[in-house]
């Protein structure tokens, strides 16, 4: 596995949302369902996804960058230099073609030499103490693949409700994910042994789906808040009236006070609904004029006479 931090194009002192954007670059740029005749975009994508559970999650990211962890999230022998405890070679060399090394409590020895070839030193002491068997040696964690990663793309209004979305994994399953209701832009689901198989054995990686929110054709949203602009007509601006707002648990009606183009109203509550302790947002409407679809003589006619007789400049304070 490459320096996860080359394989993502991003420097060392990259910020987490850098780190966000060239994965996701990448994903996109590799997916296997975009590229069913590039043999190794599969390979890359998978790579893109190991690189970014390394530098995309900040305990792994300091971790490696302290030496901690390898490219792949395993952790690094104790023994070599940086660690605690481990080995050195004593005084005056050793005897019978053997390198004589101490060891302190605790460490662990990776390997000793012998005539320019080595062995594990851990398992030459672990048969010393057991009586010629290796019982009492610590044993090798077993293998673990891959995991994976997938995107899974909702509307505002499954992410408020949930929703099972079906999402192609680059293992080549198809899986139906169930997105919980309320669920936020750039979360992320873990699927438990839906991963690459282990090599030799062992326990399957993980699949994690990203989950992507596209935009609203009605609202936008900021925090808890959601934003609607509200078509009104000429005469709804000048003298007020009511009008019907859609929102998302149905349809209100709100008043337009007079000489009210392009104000806000704020509607409490009718925002994203409440969510793990967060209180519901408000849905902020903004009133825009809207004219005639045609044009309209005794429209022009009387603009042409309030132009004439009573002017004003709505662009003085710009």
């Amino acid at each position: 596995m490459r320096d996860p931090y080359t394989v993502l194009g991003v420097a060392k002192g990259a910020s987490a949302d850098e780190v966000k954007k060239a994965f996701r670059k990448l994903a996109k740029r590799f997916h296997p369902d975009h590229n069913k005749t590039d043999p190794k975009a599969k390979e890359k994508f998978a790579e893109a996804n190991q690189a970014y559970e390394i530098v995309g999650d900040g305990k792994k990211r300091a971790q490696f960058d302290r030496g901690e962890i390898d490219a792949e999230g395993k952790p690094r022998f104790e023994g070599f230099p940086g660690g605690q405890g481990g080995f050195r070679r004593a005084p005056g060399g050793g005897q019978g073609g053997f390198e004589h090394f101490e060891f302190n409590v605790g460490g662990e020895a990776p390997f000793a030499r012998a005539g320019g070839a080595q062995f594990d030193a851990g398992d030459i002491f672990a048969d010393l103490f057991s009586g010629g068997r290796s019982r009492g040696a610590r044993q090798k964690p077993p293998n673990r693949g891959m995991d994976v990663g997938a995107e899974a793309t909702i509307g505002l209004r499954q992410a408020l409700t949930g929703a099972t979305v079906r999402v192609s994994l680059p293992t080549g399953r198809s899986l139906d994910v169930k997105i919980p209701a309320g669920i936020e832009d750039g979360k992320q689901i873990r699927l438990k042994g839906q991963g690459q198989p282990a090599i030799g054995g062992g326990q399957p990686g993980d699949a994690i789906v990203y989950v992507r929110v596209t935009p609203d054709p009605l609202f936008r949203v900021e925090g808890r808040d959601l934003r609607l602009n509200l078509p009104i007509t000429l005469y709804e601006a000048v003298l007020g009236g009511k009008a019907p707002v859609v929102t998302l648990d149905g349809s209100v009606e709100v008043t337009i006070p007079p000489n009210a183009a392009n104000k806000t109203l704020r509607l409490r509550g009718k925002g994203l609904p409440a969510s793990q302790g967060v209180a519901a947002g408000d849905l902020l409407v903004t009133l825009r004029v809207a004219l005639p679809e045609k044009s309209d003589p005794d429209l022009e006619a009387l603009m042409r006479k309030w132009a004439s007789d009573k002017p004003y400049d709505p662009r003085k304070d710009l």
